[in-house]
């Protein structure tokens, strides 16, 4: 009996999590696209802010993971190509992987440890300080000062960061390519191969998981701001909370929309 209310407690709360998380996230997402046109002014200079903290902060470290990434990639995969004689077909193994799979997932993990956690510190920092409190006694509502500015500027800067670590990882990956005798590639050929191994289809379903990453990011990372209980430790347990749970649903998400590209037809 023991076990089975214990199963039973887990999962009544971790639908309440979700829960918690699509609510938040919702919320979110009307004070982003449909209040706006109700007469209340989204914070457009705020979302700017964020953007740049989000985005443009987080190319340097994007930039050498996914660069040594698609390094890798090339690597592994020619390590089992040229068994088959097929060393041409890594360029097209470095690009499907990156624009599918690892570059909206790299970016998401990058940012997770960046932004997730920070969003997580500061919401529940201020959770502990009770500026929340005061935000509330203003009349201005936390979910659209706080969270709404961090959704807009997450949502726009996570397809651009993806599309930019997919390169990235194709400069990665002519790195083989080129210095590489066996490979026989030039980096124009490189870049050729490519193109020719790339179709459009694998450019958007990065770019869609990518734009559901941004979503989980903000909305579980502002979830556990909002729940830092009281004392300075609990900001601590807050931010290690949005780290984990982001990276694990992420997975999830991914898994879910990767089995839906296959099964309609998308992969």
């Amino acid at each position: 009996m023991a076990v089975t209310q214990q199963v039973g407690r887990s999962t009544i709360n971790a639908l309440a999590y979700l829960g918690g998380l699509a609510q938040l996230g919702g919320r979110a997402a009307h004070f982003t696209f449909i209040a706006p046109f109700q007469g209340k002014p989204l914070r457009f200079t705020r979302a700017v802010h964020q953007a740049m903290r989000v985005g443009v902060t987080a190319l340097p470290v994007l930039s050498l993971i996914t660069f040594f990434v698609g390094l890798i990639l090339a690597l592994q995969g020619a390590y089992e190509l040229q068994k088959f004689g097929a060393l041409q077909f890594v360029a097209s193994a470095v690009v499907i992987t990156m624009t599918r799979e690892l570059g909206p997932l790299m970016t998401a993990v990058v940012v997770i440890g960046r932004s997730g956690s920070a969003f997580a510190a500061e919401i529940g920092t201020m959770k502990v300080t009770e500026e929340i409190d005061a935000l509330e006694t203003m009349a201005l509502n936390p979910i659209q000062f706080l969270v709404t500015p961090k959704f807009l500027a997450m949502v726009i800067m996570m397809p651009c960061l993806t599309i930019w670590a997919d390169f990235m990882g194709v400069l990665g990956g002519s790195v083989f390519g080129v210095s590489s005798p066996k490979a026989g590639f030039t980096f124009g050929s490189y870049m050729q191969a490519t193109l020719d191994a790339l179709i459009l289809r694998d450019v958007w379903t990065g770019l869609v998981k990518s734009f559901m990453f941004g979503m989980v990011i903000t909305a579980v990372g502002c979830h556990e701001g909002f729940r830092t209980g009281g004392g300075a430790e609990e900001v601590g347990r807050s931010t290690t909370a949005a780290v984990v749970m982001s990276i694990f649903l992420v997975v999830v998400v991914d898994l879910v929309f990767t089995a839906l590209f296959y099964f309609t037809g998308g992969v």
